[in-house]
Formats: structure tokens, C-alpha cells, sequence
């Protein structure tokens, strides 16, 4: 089944608007935007095919950074980069979003792009320009707003270089925003998967966004179930009706790849039994993909599965990882004495695989909450299974 892409225009735009052209209640969103919600539910797809022409639409020069396309690096590094490649592509007369702001806002650009009172390559040195000056300076000559949107946003709390970019993108925001005639705004969005991280980005008054706007992600809907259905039938498939599909989706907690493929497992069965097979497969389908993310885990091993199980059994996070009570209990849990060393490597190992995140100094928490809930699901099930005494 080939399915084209379904289109959330109407929603990009409305967000837009409210970014760029904010009415009375919605002035806040100029103090910054956190968007939470589950891993492989559309919102990296929708950040960058609905949501960014849309704000470019509106004359903004937008800049995108996934923090996961490189765990290991410095949030501040990656950042850097981004808005360095957007602000070449400024100076560079065939660029395209030069010529769209020619087009838009009547920017008189000169011959070889625009000039910045910076070298590109100083930006993110000791003694280059601050973000702040950078993109101050961007606003001021292409006159325009600059929308910096980064993916996978509570990576930065697992690092001090991570909570120095935040507040070195406060600084450019309350730099550039407050000014009377500023010629465009410098708007900040996060995304992640982790709702209490997220939020807590904006919710902590130790936090540089301390205050900003913390939402859900809106998820795909019913209409995005009838648009599938409507195209999987028209190839002449197996289909099952509005409701059962629509309850299905949300089982699989609204994530269309999987949607995708409960649709190609079911036309094995006959007409009459899709309305019934199509919620057990569903079912299947959820449970397997939380078998393959707890299949990480045990593949690094028991001791990784006792510092796992520490990390998931609070929420919010836990402290005293390392302790002595800690590592005794990890012992008593694979069978043998473990070290202080090993527990540090087992915990590495778990933050490499993007398994675990350090949320702050000592903290610990798990960094895609379906993982965690997967992992609580599957001890409750192994215990309700042990005889009782």
C-alpha cells in the first residue's frame, strides 16, 4: 500500500497565525512553545511538511534541529550548526529564502545576499557573537521573524551545556522580542516525546523558558482515519469500518506506521472478519512493538535490567543510582556483587541506546515514556504470574 501524505494544513496555518500574527490571548506564545507527545505519532513529519512552509508562508525564516541525530553531541553544538547552514544560505544569492522574502515582503536583498558583521565560523566560539547578537542581527537585516524549531527538546536536560543553550536562547528572545519596533520576533519551539520533561522546561522556575507555553501535540484524529481508509479502499483492499479502525488507531496510541500495517495484516482474513480481527491485531501489534523496546534492555544484560528497573519505578526520575543501597540491591537482583565501575558502564550503555537520560545532576529518569510504561506493564505481568507464597 502506497498512501500519500496526509496534509494538516488547516492546523499548520492556524498555529502560524497564532505564532506569527498572535491575537490578545495568544501574546504568550511569543514567550516560547513546548509541544509533548509520543514517539512515531506524525509530529516530526508534521514539523517539518505542514508546520514550517506554513510559518515560511508567513515570511519567517525558519531553522530545524533534530537533538537526536547525534545523542552524544553537545545540544549547543547542534544548534549552532543549524542556524549557521540558515544564515550561509542567506548569504548565498540563489538562495531560496532570500528570494521568497523578496517576494513577500518587498526585501531589497544586494547582489551577493545578505552581509552579517560576524564570520559564520566564530558563531559558537568563546569569541564569536552571542545568539543573541546573531540572530538579533538576522531579524534586523532580513526584517523579518526567525523561528527556531528543535525536535527531541528535552535532550537538554541531560547535560549543563544543554541548560547554557536555554538560556542562551532566553537571552536572544528577550534580546530581540521586547523591543518597540523590532522589525520581526525571535520565537523558540520545542517538540519531545516526554511530557513531564517537557513541561518541566517550562513549568521549573529554574528553567530559562520558565513560563512559556507547555501544550500536547494534536495528535491525528478521526478525519486522518477516514482520508487512510478511504485510500486503502480505493486500491480495492479490505477495509473495516469508520469505528472499529478509529478505536483501533487509538489502541495503537494514534501512530499511523503501525495503523499502516494492521490494515496490510488483515486482508488475509475473509470481509465478514475484519471488523472482528482488526482490534485483535491491533492489540498484537502494540504488544510487539513494546517487545522490541524492551529487547534492547535485556540484550545488555541483567545488571542493565536492575538499573533499568530503579530508573523506571519513578516517573519523574530517581536519584542515588550509584549509592551503596543501590548497588547492593543490584547485586541482590543478578545473583552476585556488582561495582561501582560496572554500574557506571551498565548506565552509560542504557543512556547510549537513548534508553535512559540524565534529567539533572544525579537525576535519572527514562527518556520515551512508552518504553517505561511497556517495562511496568511487563513486571506486573510476570508477577501475576508467579505462584502466590
Amino acid at each position: 500500500m502506497r498512501i500519500g501524505y496526509f496534509r494538516r494544513e488547516a492546523l499548520a496555518r492556524q498555529m502560524a497565525q497564532q505564532l506569527l500574527r498572535p491575537g490578545i490571548l495568544d501574546q504568550g506564545l511569543r514567550s516560547g512553545l513546548f509541544l509533548s507527545g509520543s514517539r512515531r505519532t506524525g509530529k516530526t513529519t508534521f514539523l517539518q511538511q505542514d508546520l514550517m512552509p506554513a510559518l515560511e508562508a508567513h515570511d519567517a525564516v525558519v531553522v530545524y534541529v533534530d537533538l537526536w541525530s547525534d545523542t552524544q553531541a553537545d545540544p549547543g553544538a547542534l544548534v549552532h550548526a543549524a542556524i549557521r547552514s540558515a544564515l550561509q544560505d542567506l548569504q548565498t544569492p540563489a538562495s531560496g529564502v532570500l528570494a521568497r522574502l523578496a517576494r513577500i515582503k518587498g526585501l531589497d536583498v544586494e547582489a551577493l545576499g545578505l552581509k552579517f558583521g560576524f564570520e559564520l565560523a566564530d558563531l559558537g566560539t568563546r569569541d564569536g557573537p552571542t545568539l543573541a547578537q546573531a540572530l538579533m542581527e538576522v531579524v534586523d537585516k532580513a526584517q523579518t521573524h526567525v523561528v527556531l524549531i528543535v525536535d527531541k527538546v528535552q535532550q537538554v536536560l541531560a547535560t549543563e551545556q544543554g541548560a547554557q543553550l536555554m538560556l542562551a536562547l532566553k537571552a536572544a528572545r528577550d534580546a530581540i522580542n521586547p523591543r518597540p519596533h523590532t522589525p520581526g520576533y525571535f520565537l523558540f519551539i520545542g517538540t519531545g516525546s516526554h511530557r513531564a520533561q517537557v513541561s518541566s522546561l517550562t513549568l521549573q522556575g529554574k528553567q530559562a523558558f520558565a513560563g512559556a507555553t507547555s501544550l500536547g501535540y494534536p495528535t491525528l484524529g478521526d478525519d486522518y482515519v477516514e482520508y487512510l481508509l478511504g485510500a486503502v479502499g480505493a486500491e480495492g483492499a479490505k477495509v473495516p469500518s469508520l469505528s472499529v479502525a478509529v478505536a483501533a488507531f487509538k489502541a495503537l496510541d494514534h501512530r499511523p506506521e503501525e495503523m499502516l500495517r494492521a490494515l496490510r495484516m488483515v486482508q488475509q482474513y475473509d470481509e465478514a472478519q475484519v471488523d472482528a480481527f482488526f482490534p485483535v491485531i491491533a492489540l498484537t501489534l502494540k504488544t510487539a512493538a513494546a517487545d522490541v523496546e524492551l529487547r534492547k534492555i535485556e540484550d545488555l544484560g541483567l545488571l542493565a535490567m536492575a538499573v533499568f528497573g530503579r530508573v523506571a519505578a519513578e516517573e519523574e526520575g530517581v536519584r542515588g543510582l550509584f549509592s551503596a543501597e543501590s548497588i547492593a540491591a543490584y547485586g541482590a537482583l543478578v545473583g552476585h556483587e556488582v561495582s561501582t565501575d560496572q554500574v557506571q558502564r551498565v548506565a552509560d550503555d542504557l543512556r547510549n541506546a537513548n534508553l535512559i537520560m540524565r534529567k539533572s545532576h544525579g537525576m535519572y529518569c527514562v527518556t520515551d515514556p512508552f518504553v517505561r510504561g511497556a517495562w511496568l506493564s511487563h513486571k506486573a505481568a510476570g508477577a501475576a504470574l508467579r505462584p502466590a507464597g
